[in-house]
This record gives C-alpha cells, sequence and structure tokens, in this order.
C-alpha cells in the first residue's frame, strides 16, 4: 500500500462470493441504445448463467426508469469486457469473439471466468446477428 491505496487491482480485491457485474442491457444495436444495470454482491461461485439472466430481466421489469427496455426479448450474455482488460472498439457490444456468448445456462459465472468488476452484454440474439451482418448505426446519420 503507498500513499493510502492498495495495490490489489480492484477485480482482486473482492472476493469472488461479493462480486459487483454490470450488465449492459442493449436495445437497439443501430442506435447503440443500452443502459447499464450494476448488479452488487454477487457470488460468481454458485450463481449460474441462467440465474444472472433471471436477475437482470426481473430488475428490468421491475426498477424504475426501464420502462423502455421491457418490450426486448433479452436472451443471450456475452461477455464485454473483465476489469484492466481491454475493450473493443464498438461502443456497442464485442462484435469480435464470439466464444464470449455465455450459451451454457447451468455454467456458473466463475467457470465463465468472471471476476469482480466485469462487463456483460444482455441483449436479443436474433438483432445481435442481423447487426454483426451489417454492422452499421443509424443514430450517426
Amino acid at each position: 500500500m503507498t500513499d493510502g491505496i492498495s495495490d490489489v487491482p480492484t477485480n482482486l480485491a473482492v472476493p469472488k462470493t461479493a462480486a459487483t457485474l454490470t450488465v449492459r442491457v442493449i436495445k437497439s444495436f443501430e442506435f447503440r441504445t443500452e443502459r447499464s444495470l450494476v448488479l452488487r454482491n454477487i457470488n460468481l461461485e454458485k450463481t449460474t448463467v441462467g440465474e444472472l439472466k433471471a436477475i437482470a430481466r426481473q430488475a428490468v421489469q421491475t426498477q424504475p426508469g426501464w420502462k423502455p427496455y421491457r418490450n426486448v426479448v433479452l436472451d443471450t450474455l456475452k461477455l464485454y469486457t473483465k476489469a484492466h482488460g481491454a475493450k473493443t472498439t464498438n461502443l456497442i457490444i464485442n462484435l469480435d469473439n464470439e466464444d464470449w456468448i455465455l450459451g451454457e445456462d447451468s455454467k456458473t459465472l466463475a467457470e465463465y471466468g468472471f471476476e469482480n468488476e466485469t462487463e456483460v452484454s444482455f441483449f436479443n440474439y436474433e438483432l445481435y446477428k442481423q447487426f454483426q451482418a451489417h454492422p452499421e448505426t443509424k443514430w450517426e446519420s
């Protein structure tokens, strides 16, 4: 520790049983419409991908400010970035690394390599594939 600042990276400073995750809920790829949902005290060793989807869907359906997102079919999670990791140049989603899609609902987040401060995108897979084929944004036009 130097001058009251810890040398431990933030992704390792919190145990895997009490992690903070950011879920980037994507409504539109073309218009870059997304809103971040911050989830605290998530046990990465016990929480499954399916449970994370359910937690995020519940928050979207019940928390204030999420009304515009309630009609989106959210069915897919994909790793966006880990703390202190490289971020994609695409501001809405990481279009590379198809293996970063969390395809097995029964696997725990720890099995997918989640750490404290991991960011994950939550979106509609069909809309993602359409955007991947033609990654053009409309809000700039």
